[in-house]
């Protein structure tokens, strides 16, 4: 579990939000200490959050925000509602319609997709070929131990930010040529496969992949079809960031990947 702070910086919403959230109900952390009143989330919850803001990014308001989630108000009827509103205002809310486009076609809340900003970090990378996709976290575990030989005192970015490009210019199922990142909190030394540098700040359309691997596929095309339909061009390597996996979870059904796709805006 995470205290409040950490959570905030993972999702990227205030503390005095998270606060208000639970205060409406919409919310509420997963364990709270009797002792000392301090609050901690789970790393599930991060798809709970994501619906909020998904549906604030929309326009909609707290209280029509309550009445999806709360009361389970018919989802549909509400969007349609809003997207009424919104079309009367297209130039101004151009970004917010194509949000409830995607959400209607959807029918449901489940994979939402988010656009926001993810900052420049120092990072470690490895790039190397892998013999096909179940040897990533092989070769994940591989890369950390070597790091940590090289560099015993380095530490990781709290809360922790890693993620895998593929830089083949086509898919292939087998001697996938990849890259590991992963953020630190500073510069390290280097060995023959182990490189630091600085990341690029991005602005990405990001969806969170509950479940196997294997179905990434899916995420991967709701995501990229977003991107095409919403006057999007892709602006550099698209990031599978792991948030939970074989690491910390048992089951498979419990894993938590963020597909981060850089964007710019079609002129």
């Amino acid at each position: 579990m995470y205290k409040i702070g950490v959570f905030s910086k993972m999702c990227k919403v205030t503390i005095k939000a998270l606060r208000y959230y639970e205060k409406e109900g919409l919310l509420k952390p997963a364990y709270i200490d009797e002792n000392n009143s301090y609050r901690y989330y789970d790393s599930s919850q991060l798809v709970e959050i994501s619906k909020i803001i998904a549906l604030k990014q929309i326009g909609l308001s707290i209280n029509d925000i309550k009445k999806i989630i709360k009361e389970n108000k018919n989802f549909y009827d509400v969007l349609k509602c809003k997207k009424n509103e919104l079309e009367k205002n297209i130039n101004l809310y151009n970004y917010q319609l194509s949000q409830i486009n995607y959400l209607l076609e959807e029918k449901k809340m489940e994979n939402e997709i988010l656009v926001k900003e993810i900052p420049s970090y120092v990072v470690y990378y490895r790039e190397g070929i892998i013999k096909n996709y179940e040897a990533i976290s092989e070769f994940v575990l591989e890369t950390g131990k070597e790091v940590t030989n090289v560099n015993p005192n380095l530490k990781c970015i709290e809360p922790g930010y890693c993620y895998v490009n593929y830089l083949d210019h086509g898919y292939k199922e087998e001697n996938v040529k990849i890259r590991y990142v992963e953020a630190v909190q500073e510069m390290g030394k280097e060995s023959e496969n182990i490189k630091f540098t600085k990341s690029n700040s991005i602005k990405a359309v990001c969806i969170y992949h509950k479940g196997s691997y294997s179905k990434l596929g899916e995420s991967y095309n709701k995501i990229l079809k977003y991107v095409e339909n919403n006057g999007y061009e892709i602006a550099g390597e698209i990031r599978e960031s792991y948030i939970d996996g074989c690491w910390n979870k048992e089951s498979e059904e419990d894993y938590l990947t963020e597909l981060q796709v850089p964007i710019e805006i079609i002129k």
